[in-house]
């Protein structure tokens, strides 16, 4: 996607990211197993938007030492690294975009290993400061989702740029044989026009620059649309969770899961 948002889709993200801090509010009874803090400490200056409870359906310290096992299966692993988008805030695991692409891979008969680490209210910067600690599960396939909250707060875009070219460094030095794909955020228009095209911008320019392969904006089509989203305006309710994991599923088939090349 390297054109810029239209009108309705900037009015779009504006009513969806001016709340993603929502996800500091507790959510519904049963959405969460536990409340977790950040695995790692982020820059001073750079910071997550706060130490939130995360969804069940992340990954937890726990399971590590079982989660980075290899799959003797034979299906390929497919990582999702993301913000609350990805970790499903406010539903049930099963509810989850990733948890919904890995259903509709299985009803194609591209039966396929979902790992979802989304972490609820993580800047790129936080995302960076995993991301050793994520990479110790091995994966076929890495989507990569952040930067709604820096757009959110209006961080530095140079910043977030940084931020997300070292996660992808960090993917190709210690995976260099998985499939990667970028997707594609927006931030407010409220922040001005130059930032917002700027941030836009950033997310192709670093597909091309790292040869990874670059998601469509992940809120197309839900993003200010009430009946597809939870109370808060922002998160997508199940019928928006399978917009969104229809947008990563067409991304996800235009190419064999399995990519053995390297750049």
């Amino acid at each position: 996607m390297t054109s810029m948002a239209t009108p309705a889709m900037v009015a779009g993200v504006a009513l969806s990211l001016a709340c993603l801090a929502a996800c500091n509010r507790t959510p519904p009874a049963g959405a969460l197993d536990s409340t977790v803090s950040s695995t790692a400490a982020e820059d001073s200056d750079v910071r997550s938007l706060a130490t939130v409870p995360v969804s069940r359906n992340v990954a937890a310290p726990a399971r590590a030492g079982a989660a980075a096992r290899a799959d003797t299966s034979g299906e390929p692993t497919v990582l999702f690294i993301g913000t609350s988008l990805t970790a499903g805030y406010g539903l049930d695991p099963s509810d989850a975009f990733p948890a919904v692409v890995g259903r509709m891979l299985d009803s194609a008969r591209h039966r396929a290993r979902i790992i979802n680490a989304g972490v609820s209210g993580e800047t790129s910067a936080g995302a960076r400061s995993r991301i050793d600690w994520v990479l110790r599960q091995p994966a076929d396939v890495i989507i990569v989702e952040t930067g709604a909250n820096d757009g959110l707060r209006g961080l530095s875009v140079d910043a977030a740029r940084a931020n997300i070219q070292t996660i992808l460094d960090r993917i190709r030095t210690r995976q260099p044989a998985a499939r990667v794909l970028l997707v594609q955020m927006e931030a407010p228009p409220n922040l001005g026009a130059t930032y917002t095209a700027q941030f836009h911008a950033m997310y192709p320019e670093l597909a091309a620059k790292n040869h990874v392969e670059l998601v469509p904006f992940l809120l197309g089509g839900v993003a200010g649309i009430a009946s597809l989203n939870q109370e808060d305006g922002i998160h997508p309710n199940r019928a928006g969770a399978r917009i969104v994991a229809r947008t990563v599923y067409d991304a996800l088939v235009k190419r064999p899961l399995i990519n053995t090349s390297t750049h």
